[in-house]
């Protein structure tokens, strides 16, 4: 079947809008963002489709922004720079953060959308699908990777969540907001659709149509399954099952979000365009300890001069961004190759039986890389001659994580699970554990925890 392209952009389009201007909200009583879209978006084919362009367009914007920035605030990569009352409580943390921080609630609120537009096509593609498995296994497994992926930008940022996304809630007296699980159910649910994912991919064979008018060139879904297989898998502490999805991924494929001037890259626009709240700190936010002058990373990630910034409290060397968000349609890479290398070296450090031999090996294949990256990320640095113990390659595979993946939205929940220095005593590489839950969650909800001291 031929699709008119300029009605699918259009169609796309106006999900993303529509959820988008739901986006200020905190809560989960969530407006259906399909609402005011031509009824055969979720009942036709060529709405499906169309509605998975937007899906991951809805999450490379909206999603991607507080998962990036706002923890990316937290551990010290930017610095907010303006004096926004929100900017100013984030880059202070500690009990200088409110539940009423908009740039955390976004945290909290915008993966809900992403969930409850995949959720939709969760429930439509088999039906619409039916008589055509190919179609409909990518259209599944694309919704399964993007609530998976939501579900872990939520855990990153919070202790506890909910599982679901609830719509279209008329306030009442009788009404009960969604359960809070502890952060490693949301992690657990993501890895078992994740698996489902996999599942709908090896059981049917590819579809030319969903690539053509959904991922394109530019986004692998298969390998991007595995790589949040491997991703989600190490942050839960399945080390082993960490390490087989890793071994999973195709390391010389790119994967990447893709931007342009009606979708911009949103790091870009909150940390280069005029008026900027974030600025990149020099050495990647890194105290000396774990920075190398000769990083090739330092290069590709920052540009500019050192400027000195004083605002919100702190005197802090800062420059400009680099790398993936240097323009406004920059790629972002879904995942990046050597975090893969490095997912494995952690696993294997930390198995029952550690691997140190293995482990060294990622380890010096990522600091050694001079050419031949996807994306071009390179240290460039000389082999691994430090100590030869489970401890001090663990610190290494922290130290190689900061550099390579900076600005991935993964340093926060690193800086946790490698027990580095805990704030309040100490806040050089985070000035929180976790956000208080968003004001008007907890107005809305009955069932919101109580926040975390820090």
């Amino acid at each position: 079947m031929q699709y008119s392209s300029t009605w699918l952009r259009r169609l796309a389009a106006g999900f993303l809008l529509g959820t988008l201007l739901t986006a200020t909200a905190c809560d989960l009583e969530l407006a259906n963002p399909n609402a005011a879209l031509d009824e055969r978006a979720l009942t036709t084919r060529e709405g499906l489709l169309a509605l998975s362009v937007g899906l991951r367009q809805l999450y490379s914007t909206a999603a991607l922004e507080p998962i990036i920035l706002t923890t990316g605030a937290t551990s010290r990569e930017v610095k907010g720079i303006t004096t926004f009352f929100n900017i100013t409580e984030l880059e202070q943390g500690g009990s200088q953060l409110s539940p009423s921080n908009a740039n955390t609630s976004a945290l909290f609120a915008r993966p809900y959308r992403v969930i409850l537009a995949a959720d939709q096509l969760i429930t439509a593609a088999p039906v619409v699908l039916a008589t055509d498995a190919s179609t409909r296994s990518r259209v599944l497994a694309h919704a399964y990777l993007f609530k998976a992926a939501a579900l872990a930008g939520v855990s990153l940022g919070f202790e506890q969540a909910p599982l679901t996304a609830v719509p279209n809630v008329e306030a009442s007296p009788n009404y009960v907001g969604p359960s809070f699980v502890p952060r490693q159910q949301l992690l657990q649910e993501a890895i078992r659709l994740l698996d489902l994912a996999t599942q709908e991919l090896s059981a049917n064979p590819s579809s030319p149509e969903f690539t053509a008018v959904v991922t394109r060139v530019g986004f692998d879904l298969p390998n991007t399954v595995q790589a949040y297989r491997a991703r989600f898998n190490l942050m839960a502490g399945n080390y082993a099952a960490a390490l087989t999805a890793a071994n999973l991924v195709d390391l010389t494929v790119r994967s990447a979000f893709t931007y342009s001037a009606q979708n911009p890259n949103p790091i870009y626009q909150f940390t280069v365009q005029s008026g900027a709240n974030f600025r990149p700190r020099n050495n990647l936010g890194l105290p000396t300890s774990l920075v190398e002058a000769n990083d090739g990373r330092l290069a590709f990630y920052l540009s500019g001069p050192v400027v000195i910034d004083s605002n919100n409290g702190t005197t802090d060397n800062i420059r400009s961004s680099g790398g993936f968000f240097s323009a406004l349609n920059s790629d972002i890479p879904a995942y990046l190759p050597d975090e893969m290398r490095l997912i494995r070296a952690e696993a294997n450090l930390r198995a029952a039986t550690p691997n140190l031999a293995a482990a060294l090996t990622d380890i010096n294949v990522v600091r050694t890389q001079a050419t031949g990256d996807p994306f071009g990320v390179h240290a460039g640095l000389p082999a691994y001659s430090g100590p030869l113990t489970v401890e001090a390659l663990l610190l290494e595979v922290y130290k190689q994580r900061c550099a390579e993946l900076y600005l991935s939205g993964l340093r926060l929940d690193d800086s946790r699970r490698f027990g580095r220095p805990v704030p309040p005593a100490n806040v050089t590489e985070r000035n929180r554990n976790f956000y208080p839950y968003p004001q008007q969650e907890r107005t809305n909800n009955p069932n919101t925890p109580a926040d975390p001291a820090i």
